[in-house]
């Protein structure tokens, strides 16, 4: 069994190599806000029009806690973390790097066709293609492949081998969003007035924004089941507002934010929401 002292040994590696680091607990997944940052009230919640890096003391906001700093790591207010810790990560974007994440055996087929060859790290499943430069991390660019570089983090399984390549334009080109074809309109969906002929409460500001925030609530104050709690989370959402027409980007944004907060990435959210969806025949 990996004992925390050798995965902080790891971590310590990779500061001094310049890498940052950051801790993971068990299932890959990054340690949650601390009290301190709990609901973004330190303001350093990452994203992209806040890129980071998290000001807290303490390894939290995902790859934001990363660091080359070993006095950091090596804090009182991080002891907590190497004692739950199950794996080291870190930022490849902050190292100037990119790692193309490969799922599986599909995933590495087409990589060794369309991508030039760079150093190579295997995964459970699959295999890290690192390249030299950084750029936008995305999830879900193909089936079973995600990118890994700014924004993002990547769990440490080793230097691998083979020589770093620069990155190259089809890796980029992977990220770039394809124009979506105009889908017909949907039908609209009749709603009985209220007794009273009072105004639909779907289209009611206030009672959305109370289902949206308690929507939020309910998945940061999951302790366990992360995946459950965000599938039934966005099924209650979308049972009470899906068909009205009146969620917006901006309300579904809120709900992936705060999923990711608690550890999800992009894939399992839009997962849920398209499973939501499916189940609810939206």
């Amino acid at each position: 069994m990996t004992q925390p002292t050798d995965i902080r040994r790891v971590a310590l590696a990779l500061v001094t190599a310049d890498v940052p680091a950051l801790p993971l607990r068990a299932g890959k997944v990054p340690f949650g806000n601390c009290p301190a940052c709990k609901g973004n009230t330190c303001g350093g919640r990452p994203n992209m029009k806040n890129p980071g890096p998290c000001q807290c003391p303490r390894p939290c906001h995902a790859w934001a806690a990363a660091t080359t700093d070993p006095r950091v790591l090596t804090s009182a207010a991080w002891a907590p973390a190497w004692r739950e810790a199950a794996a080291v990560a870190y930022h490849p974007g902050g190292a100037g790097l990119t790692v193309v994440d490969l799922d599986d055996a599909a995933a590495v087929a087409w990589a060794r066709e369309k991508l030039p060859a760079t150093r190579t790290v295997a995964t459970t499943r699959g295999q890290h293609w690192i390249y030299r430069g950084a750029m936008q991390g995305a999830n879900a660019v193909r089936p079973g492949i995600d990118i890994k570089s700014l924004a993002s983090y990547a769990r440490w399984l080793g230097p691998g081998t083979g020589t770093m390549t620069d990155l190259p334009d089809a890796v980029r080109a992977l990220v770039v969003k394809k124009p979506t074809p105009a889908r017909p309109a949907r039908p609209g969906v009749a709603v009985a007035a209220l007794a009273g002929g009072g105004e639909c409460r779907h289209r009611t500001p206030v009672y959305l924004e109370r289902g949206i925030a308690m929507a939020e609530q309910r998945i940061t104050a999951a302790q366990s089941a992360i995946h459950t709690t965000v599938y039934r989370t966005f099924l209650a959402v979308l049972s009470a507002h899906g068909r009205c027409g009146c969620l917006a980007d901006a309300h579904v944004e809120r709900l992936f934010t705060a999923a990711q907060a608690k550890g999800e990435s992009l894939r399992h959210c839009t997962d849920a929401w398209a499973n939501a969806q499916a189940a609810l025949g939206l």
